[in-house]
């Protein structure tokens, strides 16, 4: 009689010898025990798209990197629409989005509604080499308009109240410099966002308007990356049938924000695969940057000092 060969268990491959549903619960920690761990923090994670141009876009433009979330942090990640600002906003103040981008004064306004709501981490960093951009004011070529002076008497449109280049900045900017703006122009609509600024000034609507771009390469471009840059790639506008009116100083760019309720484990993984994003898909990294940009990469609530003081002063304001 044979004896038994006391050691063949321990020879017996790990996969015969478990379970299924454990050794694929075991697979998946050696795989990936960065996802494993954050799907044990969160059940779904949502990442908010803010206005400025139609929720569609946004959401074919933003759907790579929802995956690459996806994937990374091993749950559903879900993408949060909304056409206004206000919506993304107030989405974050009520603990119904987990991360955005957001523009500066966007970020200012949740700031000064809740302190603790929200952090910042990351900002896009342009070709130049600057983690600022510009507003313009434009109007069409055959307008005859070739000056802010020339806009006098004529409807000059902004985006949103809650957007750093289409209002905040262009608003204070060109009052310090013309006055009351209601009595300098003959109206100061809000066309809902930069790309209705921009269809809105190209077929007629508005005689003028601001939206904004990196600064860097051509205006016949629409420059490398912004809502101009993505109004061209789009189709929707021809720069050479615009021309500029006036330039802005520089405003920095936008922050991706994170809600303070989110779990560090989970921040560990979505931040660090952002600021990675240029190096590991460049072309999903321009589709999240609007553009061209050189990558992203660390800021703090300091860059936004003078934004949230500006946001300050206008909420004050009649």
């Amino acid at each position: 009689m044979t004896p038994p060969d006391r050691n063949r268990d321990a020879a017996t491959p790990l996969r015969a010898r478990l379970p299924i549903p454990l050794l694929t619960w075991l697979l998946l920690v050696l795989a990936a025990p960065e996802a494993v761990l954050a799907a044990g923090e969160v059940t779904e994670f949502r990442l908010g798209l803010a206005g400025g141009e139609s929720p569609e876009a946004a959401i074919v433009a933003n759907e790579c990197y929802r995956a690459k979330l996806e994937e990374a942090l091993g749950v559903p990640v879900r993408l949060v629409t909304s056409p206004t600002y206000d919506g993304v906003i107030d989405g974050f103040l009520e603990g119904a989005v987990d991360m955005a981008w957001l523009g500066a004064s966007s970020f200012a306004k949740i700031h000064l509604s809740d302190p603790d709501a929200v952090d910042v981490t990351l900002t896009k960093q342009n070709k130049s080499g600057l983690t600022g951009y510009f507003s313009y004011a434009f109007t069409r070529k055959d307008s005859g308009i070739r000056s802010i002076e020339d806009a006098r008497g004529r409807t000059f449109a902004f985006g949103e109240p809650d957007s750093t280049s289409g209002y905040l900045i262009p608003a204070a900017e060109l009052s310090a410099e013309y006055g009351d703006l209601s009595r300098f122009f003959a109206a100061t609509p809000f066309s809902g966002g930069h790309e209705k600024t921009i269809v809105g000034v190209v077929q007629g609507q508005y005689d003028a308007g601001v939206s904004a771009g990196d600064g860097v390469g051509s205006w016949d471009e629409g420059f490398s990356s912004g809502p101009l840059r993505k109004a061209v790639s789009a189709g929707l506008v021809r720069m050479s049938d615009l021309v500029m009116l006036w330039q802005s100083r520089m405003i920095p760019e936008g922050p991706l924000v994170i809600g303070r309720n989110v779990p560090q484990p989970v921040r560990d993984i979505v931040v660090p695969l952002t600021a990675r994003l240029h190096e590991t898909d460049a072309a999903c990294a321009r589709l999240v940057a609007g553009g061209e940009a050189k990558d992203f990469v660390p800021t703090t609530i300091r860059a936004y000092s003078g934004i949230i003081e500006a946001r300050k002063l206008q909420e004050a304001s009649p």
